[in-house]
């Protein structure tokens, strides 16, 4: 079996191009599938109880070739086994530059690696939803994971609520899927990595990273080590509640108007930070129109990555350098302008932006 080039799809990736499929696929017997997982249903969501793929037969194993790297045949498998080896918080050092949603908007990413600097000069944690709403999810959901499998060790990618079969069915990547190949198949590779993402980051042992915000469930790092995430995010609980909150100025917990999550405000917040050694929390899932957005004594900060939202909200985007635990500096751009980027032809949507 050939081995991967690399360097191609990064390549590719870069030109705001999507691979042919058979260098997307996911092998249906890989890292991913030895892991307990849910047995699918029709719409995506769990359903049924936990399950485990029969190990390889004998003949297979005696043939003298590793198992996992005799499946590692394509792009999505390739990262899959490279996310198996990270922890539910992922340790990271510094200095590292954390960056908010992206959402489809390549020519925006295109963007943030011209601010900030490119793999592997810069070391980045992106913290979810790559996909959805944008015209390019497609190819910004490839460039990450060629950089990833490229560069393993200089970016780190977590789950954001959009990274679920029920959200991007909902909300566009499913279908540009299906427009630019002509069937799923490359949308449920996809649904393959999503599940494998790692839920938060932990820079210096001091700031957690995570794409939504906490959980009542959750006290300490440890739990949050503990949760089964190779699945389709839960519509609640602890794995649902840190893709799906949101802080806010309550005094602990208030339900939360998105249906899935909660809202917590600074004491609950504080008390985590006691707890855990941390100096900050840095989340992304809200559209913030100046770029960031510090909240509870610049405990938890709210990082957004993608400008002009949509095409048409007008706000400035940001990532967040960490020179070192104590140094933290903003970095704000601005949308690509209309005129270089390439803009697909209009067509009806079955979804709200």
């Amino acid at each position: 079996m050939a081995p991967l080039d690399l360097d191609k799809y990064v390549e590719i990736a870069r030109l705001c191009k999507y691979l042919p499929e058979n260098d997307l696929k996911v092998s249906s017997v890989g890292a991913g599938a030895l892991l307990v997982g849910f047995a699918p249903s029709g719409g995506g969501a769990p359903a049924g109880p936990p399950f485990v793929v029969p190990p390889p037969p004998p003949s297979l194993l005696n043939s003298g070739l590793h198992f996992l790297g005799f499946f590692k045949e394509r792009l999505c498998d390739y990262v899959c086994d490279l996310l198996l080896e990270e922890s539910n918080v992922q340790p990271v050092s510094t200095p590292v530059t954390v960056c908010g949603d992206i959402h489809g908007q390549f020519y925006d990413l295109c963007e943030l690696f011209r601010t900030g600097g490119q793999v592997p000069d810069t070391n980045y944690i992106f913290m979810g939803d790559f996909v959805d709403r944008g015209y390019y999810s497609l190819e910004t959901f490839t460039y990450l994971l060629a950089l990833k499998a490229k560069w393993p060790d200089r970016i780190t990618l977590l789950r954001g609520n959009h990274e679920s079969r029920q959200i991007t069915q909902v909300y566009g990547f499913y279908d540009e899927c299906q427009t630019k190949y002509g069937n799923a198949n490359a949308w449920r590779y996809c649904t393959k990595v999503f599940d494998m993402l790692t839920v938060a980051a932990l820079i210096d042992e001091q700031i957690l990273c995570v794409h939504g915000g906490l959980s009542p469930d959750i006290k300490t790092l440890d739990q949050i080590r503990t949760i089964e995430r190779n699945q389709e995010i839960p519509h609640k609980g602890a794995f649902c509640d840190l893709v799906w909150s949101d802080p806010e100025d309550v005094d602990t917990w208030a339900i939360s108007p998105r249906g899935a999550g909660w809202l917590f405000g600074a004491k609950v917040t504080n008390e985590f930070v006691h707890i855990n050694n941390l100096k900050l929390i840095c989340r992304a899932h809200q559209l913030v129109h100046e770029g960031y957005k510090f909240m509870f004594d610049e405990k938890l900060v709210t990082v957004w990555s993608a400008p002009n939202y949509c095409y048409r909200c007008g706000n400035i985007a940001s990532i967040m350098v960490f020179k070192d635990v104590n140094t933290r500096e903003p970095k704000l751009f601005r949308a690509v302008p209309d005129s270089e980027r390439v803009i697909p032809p209009r067509t009806t949507t079955p979804y709200f932006l």
